[in-house]
């Protein structure tokens, strides 16, 4: 029997559209001494590497009627140039417009008849440069173990030996409709009610939805309690276009702990600190009335062992969770950035006490909480704030900030180096930006993906980031 997408997986399909793209991307830059990244070796990496990760071989099937959730089958007529493309800007392209391809090629669905994913290699950036841009669908991403395509070309060094997945790929025949019945006939017995949802789901039944949303609440209002009040209102939730704007933000690591050297704040609170701090800015360069109690509430997911007293004593401590306290369970908290606040280092101390009181409370909200609720489970943290339902946006949250670590030791793929890596967080309905975070060696990197037609002016908000890092250092060094 063909793998069955998840009830959230499924979700994912049904509910995206021309405004709501359910993909997660990013953006690596690369940097060769030769002649930058070579399209055919990045080709022949992947094709020996895809036999690890049998999904991206695989495609969405729906079956008739839709009588149960869809199946993964073999793509019969699996085409690895199709899904690893090779782009190019006029030499000698600039950041500039590399963020503006990103934004075309984000702003675009996948096409659901062929796996759900894609590799974009930009050639013509200036310095010798290339740019990997990848968009993997989110019902691709079904579990803790999940890998990214992006993961399977990079290595810890220069001159790896390509030696994974060296065998003959040969496709599973496709399930025929009498068998997709008979399968769905048999889940239907074993989950009578599950035939129904599926019918509702696909018909986009807003009634349906309205109670499964009634249900999962009732299992975690208490872990709600704190982020049912409506999000304050502002330019940050919007009707979403069809359309997106993509603009980047860079950091030194070595900054942020200077930042937070003397606090008992963590590293994610310094770069939510950041975001506070540019996110004042951009709101008084707009002309918004700003005063001493203006919040924007942050949706901040953190990936934590889980609440116990060891972890909440490390926390509390030291501003850090333990190292083995992080990968084991990923929580969402809503946090209220305070914008009104003047000093840099005030607005600081409160984001830490923030999440440190979430964290201590118990008033977080697990992700298997957040799954019943709005159809979302992460691989990764940055899939985890992907995976917020549209319709909650508006109401629970103004903007997403996902900050996931990364390495912090060179990486390369097929010879070329990875300099710079940005991740593309996808925007939810009425929602007008999504802030993205990783470091990688000794770099800390935000990815801005906004509403093109709410935000056109995403790059001053960019540029702030970095000013926000200077602002506060200075005050440190003051």
């Amino acid at each position: 029997m063909p793998d069955r997408l998840s009830a959230v997986d499924a979700s994912f399909l049904y509910l995206e559209d021309d405004t709501t793209p359910m993909h997660v991307g990013g953006v690596a830059i690369f940097r060769s001494q030769r002649s930058g990244l070579d399209y055919d070796k990045v080709l022949s990496l992947i094709d020996r590497r895809l036999n690890l990760v049998p999904r991206y071989r695989q495609r969405v099937l729906q079956v008739p009627g839709r009588l149960a959730r869809p199946v993964w089958v073999d793509d019969q007529d699996f085409d690895l140039t199709y899904h690893v493309r090779r782009s190019a800007l006029p030499r000698p392209g600039n950041d500039e417009q590399l963020h503006e391809l990103v934004a075309r090629l984000m702003s675009r669905k996948l096409d659901q008849s062929r796996p759900l994913w894609e590799i974009y290699l930009v050639e013509g950036l200036s310095r010798n440069r290339t740019a990997v841009i990848t968009k993997t669908h989110q019902a691709m991403i079904d579990g803790i173990a999940a890998v990214d395509i992006a993961q399977m070309i990079l290595d810890t060094e220069r001159d790896s030996e390509v030696t994974e997945g060296d065998v003959l790929w040969m496709p599973r025949p496709q399930p025929g409709t009498v068998q997709l019945l008979a399968d769905a006939a048999a889940d239907a017995v074993q989950r009578p009610g599950e035939i129904v949802e599926n019918a509702r789901a696909t018909l986009a039944d807003v009634t349906a939805t309205a109670r499964k949303v009634s249900r999962a609440l009732d299992g975690v209002v208490s872990a709600l309690r704190a982020a049912v009040f409506p999000a304050p209102s502002g330019p940050l939730n919007s009707p979403t276009s069809a359309q997106r704007r993509f603009a980047v933000a860079r950091a030194k690591l070595d900054d942020l702990r200077a930042i937070r050297r003397g606090n008992t704040a963590a590293i994610n609170d310094v770069v939510l600190a950041i975001v506070t701090t540019a996110l004042r800015n951009w709101l008084l360069s707009r002309g918004e009335v700003v005063n001493l109690g203006t919040t924007v509430r942050a949706m901040v997911p953190v990936s934590v062992r889980s609440g116990d007293a060891e972890s909440r004593r490390s926390y509390s401590e030291t501003g850090t969770f333990p190292p083995d306290a992080v990968g084991n369970k990923v929580s969402a908290f809503f946090v209220d950035l305070p914008v009104g606040e003047g000093n840099p280092m005030v607005r600081l101390q409160q984001v830490s006490h923030a999440m440190r009181a979430h964290y201590e409370s118990g008033d977080s909200v697990a992700a298997d909480a957040l799954v019943r609720l709005s159809g979302f489970a992460p691989p990764t943290l940055h899939a985890l704030g992907a995976r917020v339902a549209n319709q909650f946006s508006d109401r629970l949250f103004n903007v997403l900030v996902t900050n996931v670590p990364g390495p912090q030791v060179p990486m390369y793929a097929a010879g070329a180096k990875m300099m710079e890596m940005f991740p593309v967080v996808p925007l939810a309905k009425n929602q007008s930006l999504s802030i993205g975070v990783t470091s990688y060696d000794g770099g800390v990197y935000f990815g801005l993906n906004a509403d093109r037609v709410a935000m056109p002016d995403v790059n001053v908000l960019a540029a702030m980031i970095g000013e926000a890092v200077d602002e506060m250092i200075g005050t440190v060094n003051a």
